[in-house]
């Protein structure tokens, strides 16, 4: 049973940092190309970092480039998402996925396992 559990959301001032987390079991992690979306209160789900699964490969929104950094470590089964300089437009309940695709990117599609999601708050 695979499952992908989300950590590190919470409250934070704009202009602060967060790093989120993702624990990831029962899949071979090391194989799977892994992202992070985001989705606000009445909006679509939005994809926001991807991660090749070699880590030779990672690719960003525009919304988010420059800020925000995905990583992962295969050892540990995790991925991250750190992200500085927030803004108040970067509130969401933020996922992790994976998808067994070494060509996957930024489509929900792409993608065959989720997490529950973590909430993340950008106060101004």
């Amino acid at each position: 049973q695979v499952q992908l559990v989300e950590s590190g959301g919470g409250l934070v001032q704009a202009g602060g940092s967060l790093r989120l987390s993702c624990a990831a079991s029962g899949l071979t992690f090391r194989t799977y190309t892994m992202g992070w979306f985001r989705q606000a209160p009445g909006k679509e789900r939005e994809f926001v970092a991807a991660i090749s699964w070699s880590e030779g490969s990672t690719h960003y929104a525009d919304s988010v480039k420059g800020r925000f950094t995905i990583s992962r470590d295969n050892a540990k089964n995790t991925v991250y998402l750190q992200s500085h300089s927030l803004k108040p437009e970067d509130t969401a309940s933020y996922y992790c996925a994976g998808a067994r695709s070494a060509q996957a990117m930024g489509h929900i599609y792409e993608y065959d396992y989720w997490g529950q999601g973590t909430q993340v708050t950008v106060s101004s």
